[in-house]
């Protein structure tokens, strides 16, 4: 008998394959076998995925500085992680478009306040569109992370990290954010769904305090050294936002998007 994921030959007793680790499977494919490996896979506490979760939250250094370091079998693998974090943020977006499109309506939500009350801003609010931003949000998320790498990079030049270290650690860190947030989102939308847009605005400042209480656990930043990388961090951030606002404003004039002649004043 031969091992079926490297061919490895294997002896009668064997559980485990001797070379690639791999567990010997010897009854065929059945739905209770199914449902166990499933379990197995998923829900022990103990597992790869709960345990990488787990400790993201309550000491993130320790997952990501030991990948880092070269440990690789004991958390899950950050693309994987990341990936995961798409796939359930894709099936999330199919339900929402599916079932509660009409509690993602941000045009409606910033049209009710009074700050967006004025004539501009309903016009700027009439040209944008919440299906067009669901469509490319994996795109746009997956754009954030090496963005968060590079000014993460820049900014704790001094911590010897490399570029791609640092994309490794918002790969982490975004990844926790995005399930935990399409998880918790899931339940508002089922349980109290007028509340899931109010509930998606306060994920950003929370977003915010997480990467603060990680960075200051990986680097051992004191409390003046992390608000003046915070602050730093925000503001190549702005920067960066605007530039990328200015140049697509001029793509949206070139290609015909926008008029000129509607800036004008009356």
């Amino acid at each position: 008998m031969n091992c079926k994921n490297c061919h490895t030959e294997l002896q009668k007793q064997d559980d485990y394959c001797k070379n690639c680790g791999g567990k010997v499977i010897r009854n065929r494919l059945t739905l209770k076998n199914l449902f166990e490996h499933l379990s197995e896979t998923f829900f022990n506490y103990d597992n790869k995925l709960l345990r990488t979760i787990k400790l993201l939250f309550i000491k993130p250094e320790e997952v990501i500085g030991t990948y880092i370091s070269g440990v690789r079998k004991r958390y899950v693998n950050p693309v994987s992680f990341f990936g995961l974090s798409l796939s359930i943020s894709g099936i999330s977006l199919f339900i929402i478009k599916r079932f509660y499109l009409q509690y993602f309506d941000l045009v409606a939500w910033f049209s009710s306040l009074k700050l967006f009350s004025n004539e501009y801003s309903q016009e700027a609010l009439a040209a944008y569109s919440t299906s067009d931003s669901m469509e490319y949000s994996s795109l746009i998320f997956s754009a954030i992370v090496p963005i968060f790498g590079l000014l993460s990079w820049i900014i704790f030049y001094d911590k010897k990290y490399n570029l791609t270290e640092h994309v490794v650690i918002y790969l982490y860190s975004m990844s926790l954010i995005s399930i935990v947030t399409v998880i918790v989102g899931q339940l508002i939308l089922l349980l109290i769904p007028t509340y899931y847009i109010p509930f998606i605005l306060i994920t950003y400042p929370i977003m915010l305090l997480y990467h603060c209480f990680l960075l200051k656990r990986l680097f051992k930043l004191s409390f003046s050294e992390l608000a003046l990388k915070t602050f730093l961090f925000l503001t190549l951030f702005s920067i960066c936002y605007l530039g990328l606002g200015i140049l697509s404003f001029i793509i949206a004039l070139i290609t015909g998007t926008y008029d000129l002649e509607a800036f004008k004043p009356q």
